[in-house]
């Protein structure tokens, strides 16, 4: 089994990969590619939590933590903007955030 440190440097790969895949519309390599990522985080949930893991390899997982979440935030720059004209085109012609609420909310209440 791979190691705690193998496996986010996977995910960082795959993260990049999701980001340029995101830059160039490819919603297809997208979606196959965040598959990848839930493989690999199932993965690093079902093994030890490496809480005694020496230092540098804190910081190595702490670093690759943070370009995953960089990764992420690319990817949500070009997909939230795609998503929110799916929602309009889909819904009723008003934005999302019009809806956005408590669940259960009624989306006309306020």
């Amino acid at each position: 089994m791979p190691s705690q440190i193998e496996l986010y440097e996977e995910m960082s790969l795959l993260s990049s990969r999701m980001a340029a895949a995101a830059r160039a519309s490819d919603w297809e390599q997208l979606i196959e590619l965040e598959h990848g990522i839930r493989q690999l985080r199932d993965a690093l949930l079902a093994i030890a939590d490496g809480e005694n893991d020496p230092p540098p390899d804190l910081a190595r997982k702490h670093s690759l933590i943070q370009r995953i979440l960089e990764d992420d935030a690319e990817v949500r720059r070009h997909t939230e903007p795609w998503m929110e004209r799916i929602f309009y085109f889909l819904g009723d012609g008003r934005p999302r955030r019009e809806f956005q609420g408590a669940p259960g909310e009624s989306p006309t209440a306020g």
